[in-house]
């Protein structure tokens, strides 16, 4: 399904180690302010691909864009200041620090004083700290995590964390979210939770994000469209309908389970 004037554009990437290929030739776009999914068996390249995206891995062939500039050969610092957060799907927050500290740490990037400012206080130091908290103030809204402001992130509840980290990556304004297992370990309370979370963010912030995910159900609620790979290699890509309909997809992903709700 072609994307007109797409924000992400992946062309042909093929990625292997040591003879294991990992991608091969995957492609695929995401529009601006699209919820992209990307599912598949443990070992199919999900993780593969967001390690691409965000520069840890370097694939050995294919194009990588986001709003024309392309990301292979960047550090993964750089490819965060063009416009790429991620969560992550094991919770990778400073847990000694507090939910407002964890969120302030997010803006890092937008910081443009230097030390000399810095201990002055003064000036375009200031004002830059005084729109940054305001900018993370009004996550701490959006997410509603008020209550836990105050608190050191590692007290907190589970569902709470995913939330704070969720909210670190909104707090650097990116153009493209990578949601890597959102929901993973949650009680359906937290799903639910999550899911209206991430629907938030596509119709109030307009921020295109990818998620990669197993709970299947979530997936074909949020999604707009969906990429399925086999082992590095895309098998499907349409929207949640069409590829529960993919008798491909039925018979080497979802099983009979879904095969029975479709």
């Amino acid at each position: 399904m072609a994307v007109v004037d797409p924000l992400l554009v992946v062309d042909d990437v093929r990625l292997a180690f040591a003879g294991i290929v990992a991608l091969d030739g995957v492609s695929f776009t995401v529009g601006n302010g699209e919820l992209f999914a990307i599912i598949g068996p443990n070992g199919a390249g999900k993780t593969s691909i967001f390690n691409c995206l965000n520069g840890v891995y370097r694939p050995q062939r294919g194009s990588i864009t986001l709003a024309g500039t392309e990301l292979i050969g960047m550090s993964p610092h750089r490819i965060a200041e063009v416009g790429v957060a991620r969560t992550f799907q094991n919770i990778e927050l400073f847990e000694n620090l507090t939910v407002l500290e964890n969120l302030q740490l997010g803006r890092h990037l937008a910081v443009g004083y230097g030390t000399g400012a810095a201990m002055v206080w003064k000036g375009k130091a200031q004002r830059e700290e005084v729109e940054h908290r305001r900018r993370v103030e009004e996550i701490i809204d959006f997410l509603e995590i008020e209550p836990f402001r105050k608190q050191l992130v590692g007290m907190l509840p589970y569902g709470v964390q995913k939330r704070v980290e969720l909210g670190r990556a909104l707090a650097m304004d990116p153009k493209l979210l990578l949601l890597d297992e959102p929901a993973a370990g949650m009680n359906l309370e937290e799903t639910e939770d999550i899911a209206r979370f991430i629907l938030d963010i596509k119709e109030e912030l307009d921020v295109a994000m990818i998620l990669v995910e197993h709970d299947m159900g979530l997936v074909m609620d949020i999604a707009d469209r969906v990429m399925v790979l086999d082992f590095g290699v895309k098998i499907a890509d349409g929207t949640p309908d069409e590829v529960q309909r993919n008798p491909d997809v039925i018979k080497a992903y979802l099983g009979e389970t879904l095969e029975a709700g479709s």
